[in-house]
C-alpha cells in the first residue's frame, strides 16, 4: 500500500513536471487537508441573516399570562417555535445577534395563543475552523396575544444564555444548532425565577465574505487531444468524436447512443429511445394501464375508489353503494346505521348522576346509573364519549367551570375503574356557558346543573 501511494505520488510530479521531492509533496498534500478543514471559517466584518425551527418546554409555572383576566395555566409541552435572525461580526470571534420568534401554544386547561419573543444576545464563537462552537447570552421581552378567557394578553423581560454549533457548508450557507436556558418570573408579581428549555435548528446566509483568490493556471488549449480546442470542447478532458467534442455515449443503458436517443436519460425503445407512453404519470405504462387516463396504483394502473363518496375506500368499504352514517357507532363500516335503543338512552342530558352540593364526589344513590353506562360501553366497544359537565350560574364562573370540569373527570374515572378503556373517553366542563334552563328559578338551575354524553364522531 505504501509503496502504491509512493509510486503514485512521483508519477504524478512527473507529469505535472514539478522539481519537488516526495517530502515536499506530502507537505503539500497535509496544506490541502488543513485548507480543507479550514474552508469557510468565520471572518471578521461578516453578517449573517437566517431562520431557525424548534421546540421550546415551558415550565409548569410561568408568567405567560395576564392575572386581571385569567388564571395560571400549564402550557402543553413541548411548543413549536420559528422565526428568524439577523447577525453581525465586527471580529471573527465576537457578534451580535437580534431575534424574532413565534410560538403558537396551548394552555392546558384553557385553549390557543400566541407567544411571541424579541431578543439580542452577544455571540462569542471559535473562529479557526468550518466548524464552529459558540456561547451567547441576552436579554430580550416575551409577549403573549390570545382570548380574555384563555391567557388574556401580557409581556414580560426575558433573559437566556446557551451554547451551540454552527457548520459552515460553504461560503454562504451555514447549519446551526442551539441549546439555551431561559430565565423569567414565576408568577404575575415578578418576585421570583423560572427557567424554560429551548432548542432551535437553522440556516443562515454569510455576507460580506472576501473574495478567495483565484489561482492563474495555464491552460493547455486541447487537453484531451481529440482535435477540438478547450473554448470550443464541452468535454475538454475526454477524447469524443461528436463535433461539440465529446464522445458518443449510451447515457440511459438501451443500446441507443445519445446522438440519436431523443429519450438520453430514460432507457427506451426503438426507434427513437424512449420508453412507451404513460400518460396519466403512474409508473404504469399505457400498454399495462388498465387506466391510462387516471393515475393509479397496483397492480392494474387503476386508482382505488370510494363509490358512495364517504371517504371509506371500497377495499375497505362494506357498502359500496351507500355512504357511512357518521353518528358515533360503527363509522368504520361504510354502511348507513341508526343507535341502538340501548345507546340512545345513553346520550345528551344524563339522569340519575347526583354529586355532593359543591364537591365532585359521586353520590352512591348514582350507582345505578353509573353501572348502565358501563354495561352499554362495553356492549359496544366502538362507541367513544365525550363527558361533559354543567353548572347553573351561581357564583363565580372559574369556580364553577373547574367544579364542571371535576365532576365530568370524576365520572369518567368511574368508568375506567370499571374497565372502560381511558382512550375511548374524553371530558369538558362547560360550566354555567350552556344552560338549557332558566338559572332565575330554583328549578332551572337544578336542571342546569347536569351531565352530558355525547357520542364521538371524529
Amino acid at each position: 500500500m505504501k509503496t502504491t501511494r509512493r509510486v503514485t505520488l512521483l508519477a504524478a510530479l512527473v507529469v505535472a513536471g514539478a522539481p519537488m521531492t516526495e517530502a515536499g509533496a506530502a507537505e503539500k498534500a497535509k496544506e490541502a487537508g488543513d485548507s480543507a478543514i479550514r474552508r469557510f471559517r468565520p471572518e471578521r466584518n461578516t453578517a449573517e441573516l437566517g431562520i431557525f425551527l424548534g421546540l421550546a418546554v415551558f415550565a409548569r409555572y410561568h408568567d405567560f399570562y395576564d392575572p386581571a383576566t385569567a388564571p395560571q395555566e400549564p402550557l402543553r409541552r413541548p411548543s413549536f417555535e420559528g422565526g428568524v435572525r439577523a447577525a453581525y461580526f465586527p471580529l471573527s470571534f465576537l457578534g451580535a445577534e437580534l431575534e424574532f420568534g413565534a410560538l403558537p401554544v396551548t394552555y392546558d386547561p384553557g385553549g390557543s395563543a400566541f407567544l411571541y419573543a424579541f431578543r439580542g444576545h452577544a455571540i462569542l464563537q471559535l473562529p479557526f475552523f468550518r466548524v464552529v462552537p459558540f456561547l451567547l447570552g441576552g436579554y430580550g421581552l416575551m409577549g403573549l396575544r390570545s382570548k380574555p378567557e384563555v391567557a388574556g394578553r401580557d409581556i414580560d423581560p426575558i433573559g437566556h444564555y446557551g451554547a451551540g454549533v454552527k457548520f459552515h457548508v460553504n461560503r454562504l450557507l451555514a447549519l446551526r444548532l442551539d441549546v439555551r436556558h431561559l430565565i423569567a418570573a414565576q408568577a404575575a408579581q415578578q418576585g421570583d425565577g423560572t427557567s424554560h428549555l429551548e432548542v432551535l435548528a437553522g440556516a443562515s446566509l454569510t455576507l460580506g465574505r472576501k473574495k478567495p483568490a483565484r489561482p492563474v493556471e495555464k491552460v493547455d488549449p486541447d487537453r484531451d487531444r481529440d482535435g477540438v480546442l478547450n473554448d470550443a470542447d464541452r468535454c475538454p478532458d475526454e477524447p469524443g468524436d461528436l463535433p461539440d467534442g465529446c464522445p458518443d455515449r449510451d447515457s440511459d443503458g438501451d443500446g441507443i447512443f445519445d446522438s440519436k436517443d431523443r429519450c438520453p436519460t430514460v432507457p427506451g425503445v426503438e426507434p427513437d429511445g424512449c420508453p412507451p407512453p404513460d400518460r396519466d404519470r403512474d409508473g404504469f405504462l399505457d400498454p399495462d394501464d388498465k387506466c391510462p387516463e387516471e393515475p393509479g396504483v397496483a397492480p392494474d394502473g387503476c386508482p382505488i375508489r370510494d363509490s358512495d363518496g364517504d371517504k371509506i375506500l371500497d377495499p375497505d368499504d362494506r357498502c359500496v353503494d351507500q355512504p357511512e352514517t357518521r353518528n358515533g357507532f360503527e363509522d368504520t363500516d361504510g354502511c348507513p346505521d341508526e343507535l341502538p335503543a340501548a345507546v340512545t338512552r345513553f346520550t345528551g342530558v344524563i339522569k340519575g348522576i347526583y354529586f355532593d352540593l359543591g364537591k365532585a364526589t359521586i353520590k352512591p344513590k348514582s350507582k345505578q346509573t353509573m353501572e348502565g353506562t358501563v354495561q352499554v360501553l362495553k356492549d359496544f366497544p366502538d362507541l367513544r364519549v365525550e363527558i361533559v359537565g354543567h353548572t347553573d350560574n351561581t357564583g363565580s364562573r372559574e369556580v364553577n367551570v373547574e367544579l364542571s370540569r371535576r365532576r365530568a373527570e370524576a365520572v369518567r374515572d368511574y368508568l375506567v375503574a370499571a374497565g372502560i378503556a381511558a382512550e375511548r373517553l374524553r371530558i369538558r366542563g362547560a360550566g354555567p356557558d350552556e344552560p338549557i334552563a332558566d338559572n332565575k328559578t330554583a328549578k332551572g338551575r337544578a336542571t342546569n346543573r347536569r351531565i352530558e354524553y355525547k357520542l364521538l364522531t371524529d
